[in-house]
């Protein structure tokens, strides 16, 4: 992780919000599955990401957590997050996939203490009304082989990044995000997206947000899926087992030794990794789970995850 995260009281939080309250921010509201988490930036174009990549809430809505970007003088990235009021104060932040994966992370924050509605960091999918999540490291391919299954017919997007799971009788999972913040170099894996990337604004980080409707029809991306099916991706040169399923148990192992695949959370004590473990297992009881290895060709591998899902 290329930035670190320190829990503050609300005493400071109220300090530092004094001490830039009168800087010249830019401001928008985003709604995160009901959750209206407000971003304070001085950089214009910063906003105006945040805006094509989340829907907008209401501005009558009261905020329910803050992300307010700043800079120190220094290039040290750190995140103060105050947990009350679920409010964080990034420092030297130029990156947005950053950005936003903070405002998911404190809006999960929110929904797991106060709705018993759990995060992941993943893609989902809906295929012929069966829910698939792939969960995965970055770089082992997740998002690449997300939208490598949009292009079969029958397939619907939920999330390419993260998504929010209730635990009602069944894992339902929820998306959060309007348009999907991508690598630009998705088109040259997936030629059917190269039009798309071709027209879109690429960021300092080689990434844009792009609206997948324009290629895959307005249908094709939808707000929720019944979970059937879980596939954790690993990239492993020295194991030549490229599929194995997994119990459930196994499955729980696998997330534990990488922090659930997820970077971005804001508060790691005993109590929050104690409700996480409870939730994946039990998402994990009630699907069917694989782990693939991606260590061959990007088509050779969306063949192999197919033949698991079809």
């Amino acid at each position: 992780m290329s930035y670190s995260v320190e829990l503050i009281s609300p005493e400071r939080k109220d300090d530092l919000y004094a001490q830039h309250l009168n800087e010249p921010f830019h401001m928008a509201k985003a709604d995160i599955y009901g959750s209206a988490i407000k971003l304070y930036t001085t950089d214009r174009d910063m906003k105006e990401r945040w805006e094509d990549n989340f829907y907008a809430m209401s501005d009558s809505v009261r905020s329910h957590g803050r992300l307010i970007l700043l800079k120190d003088g220094s290039n040290e990235c750190k995140v103060l997050y105050e947990p009350v009021a679920k409010t964080a104060f990034l420092y030297n932040f130029d990156y947005y996939g950053w950005v936003k994966s903070v405002a998911l992370a404190v809006a999960g924050d929110l929904l797991e203490d106060e709705h018993h509605i759990h995060s992941v960091h993943g893609a989902a999918l809906d295929i012929n009304g069966r829910g698939v999540a792939m969960i995965a490291p970055s770089k082992t391919g997740k998002t690449t082989h997300a939208w490598g299954l949009l292009r079969l017919p029958g397939a619907r997007l939920i999330t390419d990044d993260w998504f929010y799971v209730r635990m009602t009788g069944r894992p339902d999972a929820y998306g959060s995000e309007k348009n999907c913040y991508v690598d630009a170099d998705i088109g040259t894996i997936w030629p059917e997206y190269s039009n798309l990337l071709s027209n879109a604004v690429v960021d300092n980080k080689g990434r844009a947000i792009v609206n997948v409707r324009w290629v895959t029809g307005q249908g094709s991306v939808v707000p929720m899926t019944g979970l059937q099916d879980v596939i954790f991706l690993k990239r492993d040169k020295d194991d030549d087992v490229i599929v194995r399923p997994l119990d459930a148990e196994e499955g729980l192992e696998y997330l534990i030794e990488r922090d659930f695949c997820n970077p971005h959370q804001m508060v790691r004590d005993e109590r929050k990794m104690r409700i996480r473990s409870q939730f994946f297992l039990q998402l994990l009881q009630q699907t069917r789970v694989h782990l693939v290895n991606t260590i061959s060709s990007p088509e050779e591998t969306q063949n192999v995850i197919r033949r698991l899902l079809l």
